[in-house]
């Protein structure tokens, strides 16, 4: 069964646009993922950046205490916060680069550049019970270094795949019909490519970033993905319908896939 792990940081983005460095303020990203757990959410993710531009440290100690499913900490390879994963414990840790200038993570990590950093950061996480996660492009280089470090898994970086699919809506005007998907974007077959190598290096395969309700279907056929962390499609649409049912919506979507 494909998991999905709800990304949180939108509601705190809310927040913070009238709330920034008081303390308080609502939307409350924890009662979110209460929200999302009671509707069927397999794990809750929430990023905790060096700039605090969105979550806050008092989010993720109440997230800690609150999420009873699985928590995800998105988190850079920096001392600041390696340091607070470690005394929080959450499930699981998906390194990810980090630039104070990106509006959201743009890109997938060097890891064939910092083998050495990870390496002894997914260590530590290791040996302190917490499962470690790359955040990386479908690079056949990325991927074998990851390995290499030992991380448990990888999240493939879905955010040109739904670049590629958004264009070719554009072009053909017609995304709904099932036998229109598209095959062959370039991206989507870097996506399977990706997912089967890092499936033979037995490496655990997650995706996201960019994912939506209507580019979804296409990326099925990627093998082997065991979680889609998706966040802004599914705040995006809670707007409108409320946050149990986007989360619902996804989870419907989801049964689909055959892996």
């Amino acid at each position: 069964m494909l998991k999905l792990g709800v990304n949180i940081d939108h509601v705190a983005t809310v927040r913070e646009a009238r709330y920034r460095g008081r303390g308080f303020g609502e939307p409350d990203p924890v009662a979110a993922a209460r929200i999302c757990e009671a509707a069927g959410a397999h794990g809750i993710t929430a990023h905790l950046r060096e700039d605090r531009r969105h979550m806050q440290d008092r989010d993720i100690w109440k997230l800690r205490e609150t999420v009873k499913t699985r928590l995800n900490l998105e988190m850079a390879n920096v001392p600041e916060i390696i340091t607070i994963a470690l005394k929080l414990k959450p499930d699981i840790v998906c390194i990810v680069p980090e630039r104070r200038t990106e509006v959201t993570t743009e890109g997938g990590l060097e890891v064939a550049g910092a083998e050495s950093s990870l390496t002894e950061t997914r260590q530590k996480m290791n040996d302190a019970g917490i499962e470690v996660s790359l955040f990386i492009a479908p690079d056949e280089k990325q991927i074998e270094a990851s390995a290499r470090v030992g991380s448990q898994f990888v999240e493939l970086h879905t955010g040109q795949f739904a670049e590629e699919f958004h264009r070719w809506v554009e072009a053909t005007d017609e995304p709904a019909r099932e036998d229109a998907r598209p095959t062959d974007l370039p991206e989507l077959q870097r996506l399977i490519s990706g997912a089967k190598q890092a499936h033979a290096l037995g490496l655990k395969v997650n995706a996201g970033h960019g994912l939506n309700y209507e580019n979804l279907p296409t990326l099925f056929a990627a093998p082997h993905l065991v979680e889609l962390n998706i966040g802004h499609s599914i705040v995006s649409r809670a707007v409108l319908v409320g946050l149990e049912s986007a989360v619902k919506d996804m989870l419907r979507l989801m049964k689909d896939y055959r892996g």
